[in-house]
């Protein structure tokens, strides 16, 4: 899995962040978390080939979250996008696509469905599946769960011993059925072993509320908005928003292995303070994301 910060800034873009956007890769997968103005042309910057997104879940309606989208949908169109766009997020997104249809503003010529968000598992892959909790921001909006999958591993050594090598029969095994083999038993509880699937937290535009801490909980990953160093934390109450400190200790209270900071006020010109104050609650790894930023998870 690798995921990709596009942009990193809040509300406004600076000269060095642009709006938010988050893409997640995995497998055949390429997962778009918002959608802020100017997406397309990170994307563009970084390399990144257009005809591989899949999904793209939009948060909340604000603009730095959502204005690139219909430009990305004409940059799709413009690269002959084949596949049919799932497009997820509160209910005001399909009148928002109908008026930018009905007004000339995008061309209704690529494929898409739009799937409204509600609480729960919203989406489910054989490889994966994604959850929403609602956030607390001014507006509906939703923070996210990305959980993969357990897998079995095949002991390919304890195998030797019957004399099975590479076979079809081996597909049940990693269903975690247990199979007959030359008139012998293969229990699969033996011949396997579990490997626990990751777990990413994505919290977005919110103030601190029960949410955070149930999206985060036995999270591998922590991506979360950090808008404001605990100095200004009454203006974060104001605008919804949290602080770098209250993320650091929700990071600490829910076994969390790694926190990345994203969506930054344009008032921090680096990121330095904000990391300090990050590892002065949370003891495990911290990183300040930027703009084109890779993690392999």
């Amino acid at each position: 899995m690798k995921i990709i910060f596009l942009g990193t800034a809040a509300m406004q873009p600076t000269k060095d962040r642009s709006l938010f956007s988050i893409l997640i890769n995995y497998n055949e997968e390429s997962i778009m978390i918002d959608c802020g103005e100017g997406t397309q042309r990170q994307m563009k910057i970084a390399g990144l080939k257009p005809t591989k997104l899949t999904k793209i879940l939009i948060s909340h309606m604000h603009g730095d979250h959502l204005f690139g989208l219909p430009g990305l949908m004409q940059y799709l169109r413009a690269n002959d996008y084949q596949k049919t766009l799932e497009i997820y997020g509160p209910s005001k997104l399909k009148e928002f696509l109908a008026c930018a249809i009905k007004t000339g503003t995008i061309e209704e010529n690529i494929k898409y469905n739009i799937n409204e968000i509600k609480e729960g598992i919203i989406c489910k892959s054989k490889d994966f599946s994604i959850k929403a909790l609602k956030l607390d921001h001014t507006g509906i909006c939703y923070g996210f769960q990305f959980i993969e999958n357990d897998k079995r591993r095949i002991d390919l050594n304890y195998l030797k011993k019957f004399g099975l090598k590479q076979h079809p029969i081996l597909k049940n095994l990693q269903q975690g059925k247990d199979i007959i083999w030359n008139g012998k038993k293969i229990l699969a509880s033996k011949a396997t072993k579990l490997i626990k699937g990751k777990k990413i937290a994505f919290i977005l535009d919110t103030k601190l509320c029960k949410n955070c801490y149930e999206l985060a909980k036995d999270s591998d990953v922590l991506i979360s908005e950090a808008t404001y160093l605990d100095e200004l934390k009454d203006r974060a109450e104001a605008y919804k928003h949290m602080t770098v400190k209250q993320v650091a200790e929700i990071a600490k209270k829910s076994n969390i292995q790694k926190l990345i900071l994203t969506h930054f006020s344009q008032r921090y010109k680096d990121t330095k303070d904000l990391e300090k104050e990050a590892k002065k609650y949370f003891k495990k790894q911290v990183i300040c994301a930027k703009d084109f930023l890779e993690i392999e998870i």
